[in-house]
């Protein structure tokens, strides 16, 4: 099993460094990330997490774009007497 486990790594490692490697010449060849991406991705796994489930997927969605479009409909946000 150690042999195994020793082989396993050394390839894994190997993978990583070549990932690395293309993802370093990515990023200076076309100089953009998918932080943006990475980003909008941890907000909707904090969604979904402060949730605990829904109803339905379209309940999700709607929950995803209110907090990824950065709406805020607290009580300071509402104007009344305007016309």
């Amino acid at each position: 099993m150690t042999a195994y486990r020793s082989d396993w790594c050394s390839r894994t490692r190997v993978h990583v460094e070549r990932l690395s490697t293309i993802t370093r010449l990515a990023y200076c060849k076309h100089e953009i990330t998918n932080a943006v991406a990475e980003g909008l991705n941890s907000k909707i796994m904090a969604v979904k997490r402060r949730a605990c489930g829904y109803r339905n997927k379209d309940n999700f969605k709607t929950a995803i774009y209110f907090i990824c479009g950065g709406l805020n409909w607290g009580p300071s946000d509402i104007i009344v007497g305007e016309n």
